[in-house]
């Protein structure tokens, strides 16, 4: 039996406005759903998955609409990181020795296509976000610099990609710190404006022709005669041939045995207040975007604006730090001790979907009713990805949608009173491993 979904005020929490929001301009009025309406595609979620989905169904001539309960981007699409990653959540060897090197090298394909589509959006549809290339995976313990370089050989020899191999004296010259023990410069990696991307692919689907209705929760989606029907908490349904669910942590509310297969995660991010040009520049003078090889993982970059975004620290129940500015300084003052000096201008959380193979769960919950979920924190083009696939899915090609859904995913233990309690324990257990 599935959890049911977090309270939106435990999955959403913010000391004020988000770094993203404040450096945005406020985005259009878009109305609820306000009466029965039918189409030939319902979408429900305005984040990547969802927005990427209705865009290329608009795009293929169906009518389409779509449901978000708050507005877009006001889930994790628009409050996370902003890095876009190469590969999946698991690396390519591990992908190999569990899932075959078929298989594995499907989903790779599948990740540089997600990766491809993202820039191939930003472009199409000038969506000013602040899009630039780089991405420093970086070493946190002595015994994962070798495993780095070993798998950058490893995917330089058997899939031609490139990376830059940091040994410790270089990596404390690409960042200006002296925690790590090396890393791997990614040049097909980089970063983007979280939210200016998710609302310019609103905004693309809206030019495209579907209609999106905010402030509009989805509380039920079934199959009904030859079609489904998606019925809101505003007393409102939309009748269409198929449903896209889209929702991530949400989708337990809409399909319990999907929703069991991820867990919902906090994550936390901070910004500082600006540090000016040259101080901010000496940060990460490459201006890449930063992960580390930790299991509770720091992933940062400087903002145009000359300030650091940092994310560090998760918890795994509803209940969030009192303090979220002092949480995130804890891993981010580990990293960069000499910005103690420097406040904090702006600090949020939010949920993350985590699978427990860490790989997006895609699948059918009916006939004509597609999910996907679980992008375990690379959602940027992982999600934006499986939006299309779903959008294929729906016109009947099933090629690589069926890479995903063929894949096993099991529920977390414990039932619906038991699970998140199990998964706060491993987690914890995990995220000590990280501070010893």
């Amino acid at each position: 039996m599935a959890r049911g979904p977090l309270p939106v005020k435990s999955r959403l929490m913010t000391t004020g406005p988000t770094w993203y929001e404040a450096t945005l301009a406020a985005p259009p009025a878009r109305p609820p759903l306000a009466a029965d309406t039918e189409a030939d595609v319902c979408v429900v979620g305005g984040g990547y998955a969802g927005l990427s989905a209705a865009l290329h169904l608009a795009e293929a001539g169906l009518k389409t609409v779509l449901l978000e309960t708050a507005a877009v981007g006001a889930g994790a699409s628009g409050r996370n990181g902003g890095q876009l990653h190469t590969g999946q959540r698991q690396d390519q060897d591990w992908l190999e020795r569990n899932l075959g090197e078929s298989t594995a090298r499907d989903l790779w394909t599948l990740a540089e296509d997600a990766k491809t589509l993202v820039r191939t959006l930003v472009a199409r549809h000038a969506i000013a976000c602040n899009l630039k290339d780089g991405l420093i995976h970086a070493a946190w313990k002595q015994r994962d610099a070798p495993a780095l370089k070993a798998h950058a050989e490893h995917m330089q020899a058997r899939y031609g990609y490139r990376t830059d191999w940091l040994d410790r004296d270089e990596i404390a010259r690409r960042i200006a710190t002296t925690r790590y023990h090396g890393g791997v410069f990614d040049p097909g990696g980089g970063h983007l404006h979280a939210l200016a991307y998710a609302r310019g692919l609103g905004a693309a689907a809206q030019k495209a022709g579907a209609a999106i209705y905010e402030r509009s929760r989805a509380i039920a989606a079934a199959p009904e005669g030859s079609g489904v029907i998606v019925r809101t908490e505003g007393g409102f349904a939309v009748r269409a041939a198929h449903a896209v669910l889209a929702c991530d942590t949400w989708l337990g509310a809409l399909d319990a045995r999907a929703g069991a297969r991820a867990l919902p995660i906090n994550s936390f991010i901070a910004v500082t207040a600006p540090l000016g040009p040259d101080r901010a520049a000496a940060l990460i003078p490459s201006g890449a975007a930063v992960a580390d090889t930790k299991f509770v993982v720091d992933y940062y970059r400087v903002t145009p604006d000359h300030r650091l975004l940092f994310g560090g620290g998760e918890t795994y129940t509803p209940r969030y730090p009192a303090d979220l500015k002092a949480f995130v300084a804890k891993p981010l003052l580990r990293v960069f001790p000499q910005l103690k000096d420097v406040a904090l201008d702006y600090a949020w959380g939010g949920a993350v979907g985590v699978t427990q193979s860490r790989l997006p769960h895609l699948g059918w919950s009916a006939p004509n009713i597609v999910f996907a979920h679980g992008f375990s924190g690379q959602g940027v083009a992982l999600a934006t990805g499986a939006g299309a696939l779903m959008a294929e899915a729906v016109r009947g090609t099933l090629g690589r949608f069926d890479v995903y859904a063929r894949l096993k995913h099991r529920p977390f233990p414990g039932g619906r009173w038991l699970r998140t309690p199990l998964q706060a324990l491993g987690m914890a257990w995990y995220a000590l491993k990280d501070r010893l």
